[in-house]
């Protein structure tokens, strides 16, 4: 039986997780702060930690690193609200298996569990070389005249058609058959390993592996052992031979995902394989030769984080053979409906569900939505709308109310404001509507500006509704109390605002 921490300062959500997971047949301990989920940790390692992103002590990010700095392959689920999105999608980047939104859907949670420790296990649900090889058994093995079998859906990656995603597979067709190594640029989320792994299937190497590593996720004192491997006891804890990633890929392509987070010490070690194609294991004597190819991907331009000591100038320039750069998924609009077709495809055999598709206001939502979080977040959107679906088709109403009604809420613009956005708080006792609504539209160096008072104004009540909306759990009733107007008043603006 699997064991699975619980990291939740909210004893209720404990509580609920404790039960309906001890249901599952895991074995099961909870903590109440991040500092007692770390004490339990260094006690007893579990197969798998589910914690809240905030927690009274500390954040689900530090705990996070905290966590990776002793076991680098654990993995981690992060409890978010929607409307932290861009921190989820960053703590991922940092090593996190995923995130599921507030409120919490039980069989979401399943789901994502089954997957990390499927992952862990080496037999993630959704590989599509396991597909293939099972559909084509099954295929063997099924008399001529048996019931037709369910048409097999498309594995693999998809790219588009739009004009942004013609322009990257002209560019991964023509560095493909090289041997170049290619820096890859996007955002995270983007699909920077997917085009990894569609230079490697072009390549003459594509008969050879395929090595993945997050160098984001794993910490300074476990990077190097990661690479390039270690003998029997060249260190405390190395009760074993370890291969390295770079001999694991020998022959075929090594990614190098925010390749940016590697310490100096490693990116000197680093440097030295890729000029002299040999290395040593950690403690060894023998060098060792070795045939691979390079990609990297980033979401911070390397030559500017070598300008600011963060990156090797030298190592850049190594790798700098070929660049590419993964366009945001808000930059290739034509592509959404198309991704998340071929995402629901997938969820519908996940879940075993038959939903053909998304209603005409589904389509308008995802079209002019901002996806901060990418194909990531678009994945996670149609994996919990498809949960939620009752129908034989994807409503507005199965998507989370931040989504549908993003206008009128504040996000960030970008990675580095995230720290810099105005928080979402509830209206402090005393203070008038429109002493809220003034300070609503006090304008920050990176918020949009109304063009006049009047739009500015509506910009500022619509923020206000859905703000109090949130923090009174949508009773409108007690809504139209905080915000002092009566309830038909309430909802006449909720209905102006299309709230």
């Amino acid at each position: 039986m699997k064991k699975i921490l619980v990291i939740d300062d909210d004893k209720d959500v404990r509580l609920l997780l404790d039960r309906f997971l001890k249901r599952q047949d895991y074995i099961v301990s909870t903590a109440s702060s991040g500092k007692e989920g770390l004490e339990m940790l260094s006690k007893d390692v579990p197969d798998l930690i589910l914690t809240d992103f905030k927690l009274g002590d500390i954040n689900g990010g530090d705990l996070l690193k905290k966590v990776k700095e002793k076991h680098a392959s654990l993995p981690v689920i992060i409890i978010t609200g929607y409307s932290d999105i861009k921190v989820a999608i960053n703590v991922m980047k940092n090593g996190a298996f995923d995130y599921v939104t507030k409120p919490l859907f039980p069989e979401e949670i399943l789901n994502t569990i089954k997957k990390a420790l499927a992952s862990v296990d080496g037999d993630a649900a959704g590989d599509s070389d396991s597909e293939e090889s099972e559909d084509s058994v099954a295929e063997a093995k099924t008399p001529a005249k048996a019931a037709p079998k369910k048409k097999k859906r498309k594995t693999g990656n998809i790219f588009g058609t739009s004009q942004a995603s013609k322009n990257l597979l002209n560019q991964i067709s023509l560095v493909a058959p090289t041997d170049f190594s290619v820096i890859i640029y996007g955002e995270s989320g983007a699909g920077k390993e997917a085009v990894a792994r569609e230079i490697h299937n072009k390549s003459e190497r594509s008969g050879k592996a395929f090595i993945a590593m997050d160098c984001g996720a794993i910490s300074s004192e476990l990077a190097g052992s990661e690479l390039f491997g270690h003998e029997k006891g060249s260190f405390t804890g190395a009760i074993t031979q370890k291969i390295g990633h770079f001999e694991l890929a020998n022959g075929g392509t090594l990614f190098l995902d925010e390749v940016a987070n590697l310490s100096y010490d490693v990116q000197v070690s680093l440097l030295r394989v890729v000029q002299e194609r040999k290395l040593k294991r950690i403690g060894g004597n023998n060098e060792i030769s070795i045939d691979v190819r390079i990609i990297v991907a980033s979401n911070e331009r390397l030559l500017a984080a070598a300008k600011k000591g963060k990156f090797r100038e030298d190592l850049y320039y190594r790798f700098n053979e070929f660049e590419i750069s993964v366009p945001a998924l808000r930059h290739r609009d034509k592509d959404i409906m198309m991704f998340a077709e071929y995402m629901l495809d997938g969820v519908n055999d996940e879940l075993n569900k038959d939903i053909i598709g998304f209603d005409n206001g589904v389509v308008e939502v995802f079209k002019t939505y901002p996806w901060h979080g990418n194909i990531r977040e678009l994945k996670n959107v149609v994996r919990r709308a498809a949960l939620l679906c009752q129908e034989n088709e994807i409503t507005v109403e199965n998507l989370p109310y931040e989504l549908v009604n993003h206008n009128h809420i504040h996000f960030a613009d970008s990675e580095n404001e995230l720290e810099e956005a105005r928080p979402v708080a509830a209206p402090a006792p005393g203070q008038s509507t429109s002493e809220i609504m003034a300070d609503l539209i006090k304008p920050t160096h990176h918020s949009r500006i109304p063009h006049d008072l009047k739009e500015a104004a509506k910009e500022a009540e619509a923020e206000l509704i859905v703000r109090t909306l949130k923090e009174v759990n949508f009773n409108k009733s007690k809504a139209a109390r905080v915000l002092k107007i009566d309830r038909k008043t309430l909802y006449n603006k909720i209905k102006y605002y299309n709230l």
